[in-house]
């Protein structure tokens, strides 16, 4: 198991990788630095807990997790939903990411000529922060995302 960007959220278990040594990863590597120092097909399950964001070039990122991959691993990815209507955005973020941005590496874009690696989407969700309030909106945006990523999101920005 690998975990990049690990910070200080590491996974007990698995390979935990920073570019930041204060936090003691296993692994101090920047991950805009490539190849990483990992062989191909080495990992069944890789976490990518708001990282991806933060690296320079998302296409070369995706096809470096893919190629480190075993065959049928699972990749757990989390971003944080971008909106306009976020009243933060980090300053270290490179890229703001929307709940169709994965569609790119299935080859369920049409802008997915860039890359021929190719990863299936088990489960995607629309994530908000946990109250009553934003239940409903959860459910609505989960059932309907494009019209949420269009229309409302805006009104209603999700946390990732």
């Amino acid at each position: 198991m690998l975990n990049l960007g690990c910070g200080r959220k590491r996974i007990d278990g698995a390979v935990n990788v920073d570019r930041a040594a204060i936090v003691k990863p296993d692994v101090v590597h920047d991950l805009d630095l490539l190849p990483w120092p990992f062989e191909e097909n080495q990992f069944r399950e890789i976490h990518a807990y708001d990282v991806i964001e933060h690296c320079a070039d998302l296409v070369a990122t995706m096809n470096e997790i893919h190629r480190i991959s075993a065959n049928g691993a699972v990749l757990h990815v989390t971003t944080p939903h971008f909106s306009s209507a976020n009243s933060y955005v980090d300053p270290t973020h490179k890229h703001h990411l929307s709940y169709f941005s994965f569609d790119y590496f299935t080859g369920d874009d049409e802008f997915g000529f860039y890359t021929d690696r190719r990863f299936r989407k088990r489960r995607a969700q629309i994530v908000f922060y946990p109250s009553m309030a934003n239940k409903p909106i959860w459910r609505i945006a989960n059932r309907f995302p494009r019209a949420y990523e269009q229309r409302w999101a805006r009104l209603f920005p999700a946390w990732f």
